[in-house]
């Protein structure tokens, strides 16, 4: 499925930042101690949905906020050690 590529790039990057610890924005989160971590995950999630909220009302940055908060989820499935295959067979099954 060749729409699936960037999102598995960007999983990718997450699952390296997660094992492979750099200076940055999400392997700083994921190497808190595991329920700071995920608190700081799980509050991000909400800031997000939030602002996708708000961004859908007023008519404006809707795609924008609405790719962080994706982006957030993203986060949250990769620092739990989902596979994303998973993800995307549970979408198939929707489908149906």
């Amino acid at each position: 499925m060749a729409n699936d590529k960037i999102i598995r790039e960007v999983w990718e990057v997450l699952e390296s930042r997660r094992d492979n610890p750099i200076d940055s924005y999400t392997s700083n989160i994921m190497q808190d101690s595991d329920k700071k971590a995920e608190d700081k995950i799980l509050e991000k999630i909400a800031e997000e949905c939030g602002e996708v909220l708000i961004a859908s009302k007023n008519n404006e940055n809707l795609v924008y906020e609405s790719v962080d908060l994706i982006f957030h989820t993203l986060l949250l499935l990769v620092y739990k050690g989902v596979d994303i295959d998973e993800l995307f067979e549970e979408f198939e099954r929707r489908r149906k």
